[in-house]
């Protein structure tokens, strides 16, 4: 098999797995998150610590699994918890060493300060879509600093976001100590198909940190629908072949959550 040919949800799963630092507390769910978190504990970061809603904690699957509650997950990892024993596990990071911990969410809009939708399409009362919702979203965007998964569309980078789901930074530097949340807290990165924006550290608005070989700064620009500085855009670099080999072989070899081209 050719390992030196990628795809753009392969190029995102390494960058996902880039963002995590060694030592830290990664809530992680299912699909490219999950493939993101196991690369990194393989390569990167090896001592990070990978929890799961369903009360799993420091676990290291073999494979990626379907869902949160598989067996696959629980084999390899340190403690079985309820999930209510998840939760104040979480509290107490919260609390003591909340710039320890680490999440990833996704959703189907953002705007240009990181608040994501994930609850519906259109009006809230009389919506286009309605979808899933925040599930335990929100409470994570109000207390961790998250990364934030999306397909790279105009249709989801908005000016305007139809709801509010989990907060980002609001409308700007004060915008999370206006809402009541905690202010030195929320997203660091948005990572998508086509790149990484990052937040910037004075506006906290969103800015084109890296694209990759596959994109281009203006295939970015021409599916964001909001003004975006790309003047510290850097080429990604790709993977390497071995990274590759780890993904198809190893941690997504049922090719549950990226399929590879024949």
């Amino acid at each position: 098999m050719d390992y030196t040919n990628y795809t753009n949800k392969e190029m995102q799963a390494v960058t996902i797995a880039k963002t995590i630092e060694d030592g830290q507390i990664v809530i992680v769910g299912t699909g490219l998150p999950l493939i993101g978190a196991s690369l990194a504990k393989r390569i990167f970061s090896p001592n990070a610590i990978l929890i799961l809603e369903s009360g799993l904690m420091d676990c290291d699957p073999l494979e990626v699994p379907t869902s949160v509650g598989d067996n696959r997950l629980m084999a390899h990892c340190a403690v079985q918890w309820p999930n209510y024993m998840f939760v104040g596990f979480e509290t107490n990071e919260w609390l003591h060493d909340g710039d320890r911990m680490i999440a990833f969410i996704g959703g189907a809009q953002i705007d240009a300060y990181g608040n994501v939708n994930s609850t519906s399409i259109g009006d809230y009362h009389k919506p286009i879509t309605r979808l899933t919702g925040s599930g335990g979203a929100n409470g994570i965007c109000t207390f961790v600093n998250t990364v934030i998964m999306m397909q790279h569309e105009k249709r989801r980078f908005m000016e305007k976001i139809d709801y509010i789901t989990s907060p980002g930074w609001g409308d700007g530097p004060d915008g999370r100590a206006k809402m009541g949340l905690p202010a030195d807290r929320g997203p660091l990165a948005v990572v998508t198909d086509k790149g990484m924006m990052k937040f910037d550290e004075k506006t906290k608005k969103m800015y084109l940190a890296g694209y990759y070989e596959t994109s281009s700064i203006e295939e970015i620009i021409e599916n964001t629908g909001f003004e975006i500085d790309c003047s510290r855009a850097e080429l990604i670099k790709p993977p390497t072949p071995e990274v590759i080999r780890m993904i198809r072989e190893e941690i997504d070899p049922g090719q549950a959550f990226i399929k590879v081209p024949k």
